[in-house]
């Protein structure tokens, strides 16, 4: 037994040796990685110029900026550049954080960012995408600034929100002039400060909002923050707690209470003109979806001064203007989202093959591509119309009662309508990558989770499809002047001239359980038109065939046989020239 187990002893220490094969194969020469060959795969697509738009630069020029192209097209080829692209996933990857006291135990309340953030925002502010159209007296600043954000979109989407916030203030606080005389060259200028100190005390100023609270959400007639007068006209002290504000790094807020007189807006400083912090308590940040590198959170009032913009009980219209704004970024963004993913779609395909021939030679892929080009087509268009009619209402002028018409019921339908339209849109782009797309570092899941928000922020679906009920039953003019656009495509499409009725009918018969279909046939309508008027025949036949005509399936790639997939996708991607 002894001699046994001492025998399986030594066969568990010292293993056999194997017999020699003399067939065994010969180490590679090639080293450890020679079964890891790349092949198959696309190349970077940086650096490449997200200006390279025709339909984006057509629109430049025909809504009244063609002056302004040399610096779209620069900032189109910084955006596309390896720094911009890096700087974009540095923000997302390394999250905002916050601080809510110093290292003495004071309470601070701050943000901080990775530097990239800082990259981001402070070229966009460089650029004129924050409040510089306000001051600039150039015919089409608006269009330009629009343009721009079209382009910069290619980047990060989170830091479009300061910027689009930024813009946005200024109409509004023009309601309380003698604040707008201080803070207005300030919102406006192009000057990116980051740091809490007094407003006066910086060469530049960003803006935020603090609208919502969570018993209410976009009902924020509801809201219970309240607003005690002080001794000083004008000054008030406010109490509450808010539910969503976004980039609490900003300089000042426009803040929605209730005054004595009823809802009331306000500006509130995060620093007061003395230099004291105001109380601005953030009591978290929010862990979002998407738009991860822009903070967002609950802010906490308590004996907050904050000054009344605009009288009493008019908090609402006072920020009207505000919301127009915000919700053409909301239309510009999703438009920019769609380009930057058909871009990034098209150049996967170019260079992969499956089945024996590259994705982009075959037709069913080549249908998935034309389509998202019509709709991101579709989509930039009616953009740079709705920034043509801003500009041109905000400027006076013969035209301006009618764009002011048409860009009030117009915007409120481009936001329903184009940002439902971007999460379809950039999940059957991501799709196009394959497997590739699912993956975090393509870029496109960011993309994809970015793409939500903007139907929500702004008003969902329903309160834009609502909105746009009341705009035609409370602006004078507001259908007349939807209907006046249409008619300058009269004729061109025989599917445009029958949608037009059937819109007019359905305009007569409006209810609030059909206000999405009713809004959505006014959306498609109107970029039916716009494309009628100034897109290539096969854009435009494609468009209308399967939008209005009903030649279309229930995705994306469904286009009609007869639909001229080459030329489609020859204007929207060079490469497929």
């Amino acid at each position: 037994m002894a001699s046994t187990l001492a025998h399986a002893s030594n066969a568990r220490t010292t293993p056999p040796t194997p017999p020699a094969s003399p067939t065994a194969p010969t180490p590679p020469a090639s080293g450890p990685y020679a079964t890891h060959d790349v092949t198959n795969q696309p190349p970077p697509l940086t650096p490449y110029d997200a200006s390279d738009d025709v339909a984006l630069l057509e629109g430049l020029h025909r809504e009244g900026a063609g002056w302004a192209e040399e610096d779209v097209r620069r900032l189109g080829a910084r955006a596309g550049s390896d720094q911009a692209q890096e700087w974009a996933e540095l923000a997302n990857r390394h999250e905002p954080e916050l601080r809510t006291h110093d290292r003495y135990g004071h309470r601070v309340d701050e943000v901080d960012f990775h530097p990239a953030w800082h990259h981001l925002i402070g070229t966009a502010v460089a650029e004129g995408l924050a409040g510089a159209p306000w001051a600039d007296e150039r015919p089409g600043a608006h269009v330009a600034r629009t343009a721009g954000g079209l382009v910069w979109g290619h980047t990060d989407a989170g830091h479009g929100c300061p910027t689009s916030m930024t813009y946005a203030a200024v109409p509004a606080l023009r309601a309380q002039p003698e604040l707008a005389a201080v803070y207005e060259p300030l919102l406006t200028g192009r000057v990116y400060e980051p740091g809490l100190r007094a407003p006066a005390a910086k060469a530049g100023l960003l803006a935020g909002m603090g609208m919502t609270e969570k018993q209410g959400g976009s009902d924020v007639r509801t809201n219970t923050t309240t607003a005690a007068p002080t001794a000083e006209p004008g000054v008030y002290t406010l109490r509450g707690h808010k539910w969503f504000t976004s980039a609490p790094m900003c300089d000042l807020f426009l803040v929605l209470a209730q005054a004595p007189g009823g809802l009331t807006c306000f500006l509130v400083p995060r620093v007061l003109p003395d230099g004291t912090r105001n109380a601005f308590r953030i009591q978290r940040l929010k862990d979002k979806l998407g738009n991860r590198s822009n903070a967002s959170c609950e802010p906490e009032f308590d004996g907050t001064v904050a000054w009344a913009v605009g009288p009493e009980g008019r908090g609402v219209r006072t920020i009207i203007e505000m919301v127009n704004c915000t919700r053409l970024d909301c239309v510009m963004m999703s438009a920019a989202l769609m380009r930057k993913t058909l871009v990034e779609a098209g150049h996967h395909t170019r260079h992969r093959r499956a089945f024996g021939a590259l994705l982009a030679d075959q037709p069913l892929m080549r249908n998935v591509l034309a389509d998202l080009a019509l709709e991101s087509e579709a989509a930039t268009t009616l953009t740079l119309r709705l920034a043509g009619a801003a500009d041109r209402a905000v400027r006076g002028g013969p035209r301006a009662p009618e764009e002011a018409a048409f860009r009030r019921i117009a915007t409120a339908v481009g936001k329903y309508w184009v940002t439902k339209r971007g999460p379809a849109f950039t999940a059957e782009a991501l799709e196009c990558l394959g497997g590739n797309g699912y993956v975090e570092e393509s870029g496109m899941p960011r993309h994809y989770r970015e793409a939500p928000l903007l139907s929500i922020w702004e008003g969902s679906g329903n309160v834009n499809a609502l909105d746009v009920l009341r705009a035609l039953e409370r602006e004078p003019g507001a259908a007349e002047a939807l209907f006046a656009e249409l008619a300058l495509a009269r004729g061109a499409d025989t599917r445009l001239d029958a949608a037009v009725p059937r819109l007019r009918q359905g305009l007569g018969e409006a209810s609030p359980v059909g206000a999405r279909r009713l809004v959505e046939l006014m959306a498609l309508t109107l970029q039916a038109s716009l494309l009628v008027r100034h897109a290539p025949s096969a854009v435009a036949d494609a468009f209308c065939a399967t939008r209005l005509g009903g030649d279309w399936g229930h995705s994306f790639g469904t286009l009609p046989d007869t639909a001229g997939l080459g030329a489609i996708l020859g204007r929207a991607l060079p490469d497929f020239g």
